[in-house]
């Protein structure tokens, strides 16, 4: 009887110790994986402070030309993100696209029109805000710039979808967010550039659109993911913690029985 009952203890050691190395295992797996994704995310804080320290330099630079074509796989947000420029051609006024924005909670566009210069290439311009009854070209006439004109202001990267996106929809002319590719399609452009121009507050004739309204701003949330990963990765050492020493007591249980 008592050889029985041992072999039953055995039994049930060898399940419990293969369940105990099961979970220990996935214990060291997540273990490693948090504190990874804890040391990514400080690195990204690291990174993401000096794109804002940078960006906010740029910003108070004289404006320089625009970079041509040739320099255009140059261009990158890290390095050209915010940087003051100035660019010459013409507007074409009849294909500007509106995207929806909110400035000073009303509800409006961004007016972004293609500006044409002289080697034929395209650089959109967002030429500020204005509210939903100015939406229509024809109720600001005024505002509309013909033949060639210099246009300043800082030069910006064509946009993703965000984390939450309301997507585009060029069929419907319906903008969300200022994907240059997507707006280039739409319009039937060629030779655009990668990036479009934040144009400066100098004022249009009849006050709109509303230029100067660039805010030099990042999503930076890299320190609250950076302690919620830490905060796992706590969490589930000390879970290991407990399961090792569990099983600790359990086998001195069974080597005293």
């Amino acid at each position: 009887m008592m050889k029985k009952t041992n072999m039953a203890i055995q039994s049930k050691s060898t399940r419990s110790f293969f369940f105990f190395i099961l979970f220990a295992a996935l214990c060291v797996v997540f273990l490693c994986t948090f504190f990874a994704l804890g040391i990514w995310q400080v690195q990204r804080l690291g990174w993401k402070e000096d794109l804002i320290k940078h960006a906010n330099e740029r910003v108070q630079l004289s404006p320089v030309a625009a970079p041509p074509q040739k320099q255009w796989a140059d261009v990158h947000f890290d390095t050209d993100e915010y940087r003051p420029i100035f660019i010459t051609g013409t507007y074409l006024n009849e294909k500007e696209i509106h995207v929806s924005t909110i400035f000073q909670e009303s509800s409006g566009y961004w007016v972004l029109t293609p500006l044409k210069a002289d080697d034929g290439t395209i650089t959109f311009i967002n030429r500020g805000f204005v509210p939903m009854d100015k939406e229509n070209i024809k109720t600001r006439e005024d505002g509309n710039i013909h033949g060639e004109t210099t246009v300043s202001g800082l030069l910006r990267m064509s946009e993703g979808n965000g984390i939450f996106p309301r997507n585009n929809n060029p069929d419907a002319n319906i903008w969300y967010s200022r994907q240059l590719p997507e707006m280039a399609k739409k319009l039937g452009l060629t030779n655009v550039a990668p990036y479009f121009i934040d144009a400066d507050k100098t004022p249009n004739k009849g006050g709109y659109p509303i230029g100067g309204l660039t805010t030099v701003t990042f999503r930076n949330n890299h320190l609250s993911y950076a302690i919620t990963w830490f905060i796992l990765t706590a969490g589930v050492l000390a879970a290991l913690i407990f399961l090792i020493m569990t099983e600790i007591k359990h086998r001195k249980g069974i080597t005293d029985v």
